[in-house]
Formats: C-alpha cells, sequence, structure tokens
C-alpha cells in the first residue's frame, strides 16, 4: 500500500482488501468516525452516523472495536498528526453474535413473551481521547457527545456491552457508573473489574483465566522447554500475568531467555519495533510466548513479522489472534504455534445465520455495507450506501477467506452471546417477580429502569444453549478450562486451527494437561519435537553446578564427589550413600558394601598368621633345647628360670597375634588388647629381671654384703609379678571405664565395611603401651649401663641390643598405626607385635644357640677358664 503525507491519494494493493482511510488533521470529527479504505470513498460513508441502531422494546448498548488507528508518529492523539484508520473485518463477528442472540431471544416465546429487544451499536476505539465520545453520545440520544443530557423520550436503554480489553472497560464502566447502568464485559476476565467500591455495576462475562499461567507452564514441562522468550503486553494485566508467569516459571525451573515488555499504545506505521524483533530473532531460545491482544499489542508491533521466518515455536492465547490478520501474514513464522483458547460450547445454529446475513436483510447497519464493500469490490451510489451493485450474486460471509472473516464462533462473540442471555434472563425473572406482585405499569411503556436490573444480574446462573453455565457472581466464578489448538498454515494460506489437547485446572494435577503429540505441527524449521533449553540435561551421575550472574537453567554438569550419586537427570545436588552403600563408578547407583576383616584367607592375613606360627615354633624349640641343654654353663648364666620364662612369655606374644586375625566378636576384641598387655609386660618385665641379674652378679661380688644376699635370694625375679599386676590394674580401669566393643568402618575401603575392634579408650590405650614403654626403656638404660662387664656368657649386650630393636619397632608403630585404616591397621599392629618378638628372640638367644649347637667347646667349664685366662693374659 501506499500512502502520501499530504492525504492527496491512497492506494493499496488488490489482494490486502482490508478498510482503511487516510485522514488529516483538518477531517471533520464525523469523517474520522465513518469507515472507509480510500478518500474517493462514497461521500455517503462520510454521512452516516456513527451507531447502527436496531428497534425494540428494550435496547442493549454494544460497544465494539471495529476500528482502530494506525498513527504516523507513534502519537496517542490522532487529532494532531496524519493518522489511518483500519476498518477489523475480524471484530465484525462481535456484531453478528449480538444479532444473533437477539434475533433468537425475540422469536423464543418461553423468554421475555410480548417484549422484543433491540441494539443500539457503536464504535469502540482503543484511544483514551475517542472511547468516553459514543458512551456519550449513546447516553444522550443525540448524534453528538452531550454529558447529562437525553432527548430519549422513554427509558429503553436497558444495559451495555462493552470492552475486549481492560482500559475500555474500565474509562466506559467509570462514566456508566454515574447512572447505574449494568455494564457486562465479555473481554478477558480481570480481577481490577471486580472491585465492588468503583465499578459496582459492571459485570464480567468470562469465567477466570488465573490458571492461565500454570497450564503453559505445564505445556512447557511436558515438552522439556525450560529456555523459553516472553513478549508481553505493557499494560496492567500483562504486567499482572507477568507477575503470575514468573511465579510458576520459577516454582517449575524454567526460565526466561529475554523479556519484551511491548507498549500499547495506538499503532504507527513508523513505529521502531523493528528492535523487538531482532532480539527475538538473535535469542537462543527455541520457544516464544506471546500475551496480549490483538487490538492494542498485534497491529503496534508484530504486523511486520510476515516478512520474517522467525523459526521458533509461539505459545499465545487465542486473544492474540493473529490467524485472521492480512493474507500472507505468518505464512512462516507462526506455523505451528500453540494457542491457549477457553473452552466454549458449540451453537449449532450460528453457522447457519452466518450464511444467511446480508446487507439487504440489514440495510440499517452500514458495518456490514462497508465489509460487503470492501470484501466483494462492490460499487454504491454517491447518494445511497445501502444499495450495493455489481456485487458478486452468490456474496456470502462464507466465501471470505480466514485471514478476512474468521465463520467459527471466536471466544469474545461466545461472550457477547451469553451477555445478551444473561440480559434477557435477568429481565425475565425482574418481570416475572413483577407479575407475581401484581405491579401495574406506568402508563409511558414497560417502567424499566436499569439500575432495577442488578439485584438479579448479579444472583443469575444459567445454562447457555451450548450448555456452559453463565454466572455472573465473582464469589462464584469458576476457572476457565482451556483448549490447545495448533495452528497449521500450510499450504500458503490454510490457516487451520487444531485442536490437539485440553488444560483444565479442577482435576488432579497429573491430569490436568492433555496433548495428542502425533498432531501437532511444528513451526518451520522442525521436523520433530523442538528442544528449547539452555544447557543440556545433566546425566545419573552429575549435577547440576550454577554460574554466578547466569539464570538458572544456565548450568554446568558436574560429576557427583566420591561416596554419593545422583540416579536421575538435572539434579541440584548428589545424594550422600549410606554407611552400608557406596557408589558405583558412575555414580549413578547404590552398590551394598561387603563386610571384610583381616581374614585368615587373606594373602596378607595367611602371612601374617603362617608368620606367627613359625617364630612360636622356633621359640617352643628353642626352649626344648634349653631344658635339654640346661646343665650347661651358657644356660645356667643369668637365671635359666628366667630364660625358661622368657621363652614361654614370647611363644604367647607369637600366639596373641592370631587374636587380631579372623572376624572379631567382643570376647576376641577384648583378649586381644589384655593377652597382648599383660604377655608383653611378662616378656619385657622379664629382660629387666634378667638385667638386674647381670648388674648384681658382676657389680657385688663382697661376701657377706646386702645386695649379695638379694642375688642369692632371687629378688630381681619379684620383678616380673610386680609388673604384671601393675598392667593388669590398668587393664581392669580400662575395661571398666570404656571396654573396648565391636565397631564398623565404613570409609576406609571403598565398597566394603570393615568390621573391626574399637578400643574404647585412646587413653587407656596409650596407658598399656606407655607401661611397657617404661618397662622397655629401663632395661634397656640398665642394660646399657652393664654391657661391658666382663664375662663369657654376659648377656647384657645381647640385652641392650633386643630392647633397641624392641623400642624402635613399637616407636615406628605409633605413626604408621595412626596414619592408617581398616584391616591394615590390625596387620601393622600384628606385625609389630611378630617384629618386637622376634628381636627379643634372635637378639637374646641366637648367640646363646649359636654356642650350643656350633660351638660347644666354649660351653663347658675347660672352655670357660681358657677363654677367662685368655682374656686375662689380654688384659694384663
Amino acid at each position: 500500500m501506499e500512502f502520501f503525507m499530504d492525504g492527496s491519494s491512497f492506494t493499496q494493493s488488490s489482494d490486502q482488501q482490508v478498510g482503511y482511510a487516510v485522514i488529516t488533521s483538518e477531517t471533520t470529527v464525523e469523517a474520522q468516525l465513518l469507515p472507509a479504505w480510500r478518500l474517493t470513498d462514497p461521500a455517503c460513508f462520510i454521512r452516516m452516523k456513527p451507531s447502527v441502531f436496531k428497534e425494540g422494546d428494550l435496547i442493549i448498548g454494544g460497544f465494539f472495536p471495529l476500528y482502530t488507528f494506525i498513527t504516523y508518529d507513534g502519537s496517542t492523539k490522532p487529532s494532531k498528526e496524519v493518522y489511518m484508520k483500519q476498518f477489523e473485518t475480524k471484530n465484525y463477528q462481535y456484531v453478528l453474535a449480538l444479532t444473533f442472540a437477539i434475533e433468537e431471544i425475540n422469536r423464543n416465546p418461553h423468554l421475555l413473551p410480548n417484549i422484543t429487544l433491540g441494539f443500539d451499536l457503536y464504535n469502540s476505539l482503543h484511544s483514551e481521547q475517542t472511547t468516553l465520545e459514543n458512551p456519550i453520545i449513546w447516553q444522550s440520544g443525540l448524534d453528538k457527545d452531550l454529558p447529562n443530557y437525553t432527548c430519549r423520550k422513554e427509558t429503553k436503554s436497558i444495559a451495555a456491552l462493552t470492552g475486549t480489553t481492560w482500559a475500555v472497560s474500565a474509562q466506559i464502566g467509570t462514566l456508566l457508573e454515574l447512572y447505574k447502568i449494568p455494564q457486562l464485559a465479555y473481554g478477558l476476565y480481570d480481577p481490577q473489574l471486580s472491585d465492588d467500591g468503583q465499578f459496582s455495576s459492571l459485570y464480567q462475562i468470562t469465567p477466570k483465566d488465573t490458571t492461565l499461567a500454570l497450564g503453559m507452564v505445564s505445556l512447557m514441562l511436558h515438552f522439556s522447554w525450560n529456555w523459553v522468550g516472553l513478549v508481553i503486553s505493557e499494560d496492567k494485566r500483562g504486567v499482572n500475568f507477568l507477575l503470575d508467569l514468573r511465579e510458576e516459571m520459577d516454582k517449575k525451573g524454567v526460565c526466561a531467555g529475554f523479556l519484551e515488555m511491548i507498549p500499547v499504545t495506538e499503532r504507527s506505521y513508523y513505529s521502531k519495533d523493528w528492535q523487538y524483533h531482532l532480539r527475538i530473532r538473535k535469542s537462543t531460545v527455541n520457544v516464544t510466548l506471546i500475551y496480549g491482544d490483538s487490538d492494542s499489542l498485534m497491529g503496534l508491533s508484530f504486523w511486520r513479522w510476515r516478512l520474517l521466518v522467525i523459526g521458533k515455536v509461539c505459545i499465545t492465547t487465542s486473544q492474540w489472534d493473529f490467524t485472521t490478520s492480512e493474507r500472507d501474514f505468518l505464512l512462516d513464522s507462526f506455523h505451528g504455534a500453540l494457542i491457549f483458547s477457553q473452552n466454549i460450547g458449540k451453537l449449532p445454529d450460528f453457522k447457519t445465520f452466518i450464511q444467511t446475513v446480508k446487507p439487504s436483510k440489514y440495510p440499517e447497519d452500514f458495518y456490514l455495507t462497508k465489509l460487503w464493500y470492501v470484501s466483494f469490490d462492490c460499487s454504491v451510489s454517491e447518494s445511497d450506501c445501502n444499495s450495493l451493485e455489481n456485487c458478486p450474486p452468490n456474496a456470502s460471509l462464507e466465501l471470505l477467506p480466514w485471514w478476512l472473516f474468521d465463520k467459527n464462533m471466536k471466544e469474545g462473540s461466545y461472550n457477547v452471546y451469553n451477555a445478551v442471555y444473561a440480559v434477557a434472563q435477568s429481565l425475565h425473572e425482574m418481570l416475572l417477580q413483577r407479575i407475581e406482585m401484581q405491579s401495574v405499569e406506568n402508563g409511558d411503556g414497560l417502567g424499566v429502569y436499569p439500575w432495577q436490573l442488578h439485584p438479579f444480574l448479579k444472583n443469575i446462573q444459567f445454562n447457555n444453549s451450548a450448555g456452559d453455565p453463565v454466572i455472573l457472581d465473582k464469589e462464584r466464578k469458576f476457572e476457565a478450562r482451556y483448549d490447545i489448538l495448533n495452528f497449521w498454515n500450510f499450504p500458503e494460506g490454510f490457516g487451520h486451527k487444531v485442536k490437539v489437547g485440553h488444560f483444565n485446572s479442577d482435576v488432579p494435577r497429573d491430569q490436568q494437561l492433555s496433548l495428542s503429540e502425533e498432531m501437532i505441527e511444528w513451526a518451520t524449521g522442525f521436523s520433530e519435537t523442538p528442544h528449547s533449553v539452555c544447557s543440556k540435561k545433566c546425566l545419573p551421575g552429575f549435577r547440576k553446578t550454577f554460574q554466578e550472574g547466569k539464570a538458572a537453567c544456565c548450568f554446568l554438569c558436574t560429576s557427583c564427589p566420591e561416596n554419593e550419586i545422583s540416579n536421575d537427570t538435572d539434579m541440584d545436588e548428589c545424594v550422600k550413600c549410606a554407611d552400608h552403600q557406596y557408589a558405583n563408578s558412575e555414580r549413578n547407583q547404590y552398590l551394598q558394601k561387603t563386610a571384610t576383616f583381616l581374614a585368615y584367607g587373606d594373602p596378607l592375613g595367611m602371612a601374617l598368621v603362617c608368620t606367627a606360627l613359625c617364630f612360636s615354633f622356633l621359640t617352643t624349640v628353642i626352649l626344648g633345647v634349653f631344658l635339654k641343654h640346661r646343665d650347661t654353663p651358657i644356660v645356667k648364666a643369668n637365671n635359666r628360670i628366667l630364660s625358661y620364662i622368657l621363652l614361654i612369655s614370647l611363644t604367647l606374644c607369637f600366639l596373641c597375634s592370631l587374636l587380631f586375625t579372623g572376624c572379631p566378636n567382643t570376647a576376641i576384641c577384648i583378649l586381644q588388647q589384655i593377652t597382648f598387655g599383660i604377655v608383653f609386660t611378662v616378656a619385657v618385665s622379664t629382660v629387666l629381671a634378667k638385667t638386674i641379674t647381670v648388674v648384681l652378679a658382676f657389680k657385688v661380688t663382697a661376701p657377706g654384703r646386702r645386695m649379695r644376699q638379694y642375688l642369692v635370694s632371687g629378688a630381681p625375679n619379684f620383678v616380673i609379678p610386680i609388673c604384671s599386676l601393675i598392667q593388669m590394674a590398668l587393664c581392669g580401669i580400662w575395661l571398666g571405664t570404656s571396654p573396648i566393643f565391636i565397631d564398623k568402618d565404613a570409609h576406609s575401603e571403598p565398597g566394603y565395611i570393615i568390621i573391626e575392634c574399637n578400643k574404647g579408650s585412646a587413653t587407656a590405650f596409650y596407658c598399656v603401651l606407655g607401661c611397657l614403654g617404661c618397662l622397655a626403656l629401663g632395661s634397656f638404660t640398665v642394660a646399657f649401663l652393664a654391657r661391658n662387664l666382663p664375662d663369657t656368657f654376659n648377656e647384657a649386650k645381647f640385652l641392650t641390643f633386643s630392647m633397641l630393636v624392641f623400642c624402635s619397632v613399637w616407636v615406628t608403630f605409633l605413626p604408621v598405626y595412626h596414619s592408617t585404616k581398616g584391616k591394615i591397621m590390625a596387620a601393622v599392629e600384628i606385625f609389630s607385635i611378630l617384629a618386637s618378638s622376634a628381636g627379643l628372640l634372635g637378639c637374646i638367644f641366637a648367640p646363646k644357640c649359636y654356642i650350643i649347637f656350633l660351638n660347644p667347646d666354649r660351653n663347658t667349664h675347660q672352655g670357660l677358664r681358657y677363654q677367662t685366662h685368655s682374656r686375662g693374659n689380654k688384659s694384663s
């Protein structure tokens, strides 16, 4: 189409039969309100009145958005600049729904008998300046807007149908509230219009739609879309919807890739709406949610989308009615859109009614004449626009393509139909009540005043001809149920909306959404169900790691830590395994741990057991050798009884290590430490007694001295029972205060639960070790001092070395024991027992066995005298 700023001419391509007019600031107000699509339109269109009136006993006013403005500068004041006025052919269905309902009521003998309804129809422009103009004209009864004046001879206006948008309903409602005229808003339900203090005379026909946000988010979750774009109209209703939507999205983990708030102003031919389109196209999201109404939003910023192929799935509502726009609109851009439409019943006679609608049948309706004029290329005379010429003989609304006129009843038209019936039912109830009270009519007519209708409208409740309930009381309003439609636009211009599912919030949560995915035609560029996520799913075994400064849906996938799993996708946190379980290598499944301990069958356990048995056998053999050679000097030297005791205690030391192998129980755990402590105390105290004996034997040589008496009487032997009693007392205190018990270590070895002995009190355990250490340190000190005493069989040196080995083993044991866990701890303790016992055995008895077996000449009295004489000569 071409426009000229001076208004001198206007042309339009033949395939875009939409009514437009270009008007300058000098154009009269009457001309601004008239329909025209070119400046060469017949003058009769300019001279027509601004309303369509149908006579009746009672009149219902109707205000419908049949025209919208498109300004060149984007302003909301069309009187100052050149602007266009577009005839919205798709909205003419409101008029047809009003006419259909009134004719149906007038034919019904059981509803308002002997009373006919008529209507007074006006255009309702989406403009703050012109919204109130036509309601004032309607009130005055003239063709001019004269507030607080009426020339109507009879009070025939009974109610008004107002507003597809909140702004229009609120503005008209504020005016009509002064006269207590019932207003029935047929647009979307809005909680702000339910304020009795501000709009006590306004009723909303539509059910509540507070669950629309829940339905849309449920649809996103069904397809696993968590990264979507939002395009919302920047008005009160859009902001409220956005709050509800974001709340539901936050609950369900859905994020907004972008948010565009589209200003709601009149249409601007030079509006800067390309910035919205570019941001949407460049976004990484594949799903865009659009919320608004077609009268204020679509024409403002989205009419150019017919030139784009955005390749995104759109989720929207039927109020954003893009499917009835220009012919090529949305050929590619919105194919596959998913539309939430209020579930409405089927009116069986409405399509038949549309087939019969012609200008000749309704000559007073110049909007219908205009529709015929622009749709079928008719011609009219300059004097009478009611007489159309050169029209196709079979012209009918049924023949119009969908982008000019939708034959299927829309939600708004359905609400208009219900609103008319609500008024009629209320009037019927009121008149029946009058008859019952035998009320007498006045002489001027029915005597029905608009304000008298309120008590009946508030309580009205009925089912329409489609079986749907109609309730005006806001306290009893029910939630809307939605059909989910899929828009098919292939082949070119097909424009078919197919029902693919529904959403009902009144049923259990898992049954609210129902979809037939096989029926869905996806948007251009998608051969299968599209994906719209910021980050790919985290598979089992991984958890989401959120990135600072980014949306919650944009995350990294991090492997679960050791001994933690995630067995589902997109888990925020990994779950720690129970003590009796462990994580598999993929970190996605629990495995049961196996109970383990240092068993006899383990290679390590078997090696330690064999070593212990070998050493114990060797010690027993040495004891047998000493018993066999008990009368030899080397056995008699240093108290052979102490040697026997030491060998027996060493044998028990080797055998006590066997208590640390195998599955422990409470008795075994107690025997482990008590036996270890007492047996080793006997062994070390025996070494101390032997050391003291050596010192007394070589240091106390004068006869009759008291020290000699101690040696002869065997006093050093009392060290053994004294030290053993002290150790037994420590063990008794240990068992009495904090006894040893069975414990399970589930953390030292992955996949295993180690059954071990818990020492109960670490202090008591170290006291037992400390006692042994003191004995060993005392023995080492005494032996070290006596290491150079002269004698053939002096074992002071060997005792010194044995205590050095013993102390070295147990000093090394402490840090190693604390650095290991599980059954290795038991192995370390067994090794220390064996090593220290073997050290005592080897250092003390190996030299003596060498003499007994390999050098028997030294184990005689002659050898003893010879060696003593030789040492004496060397010393001299």
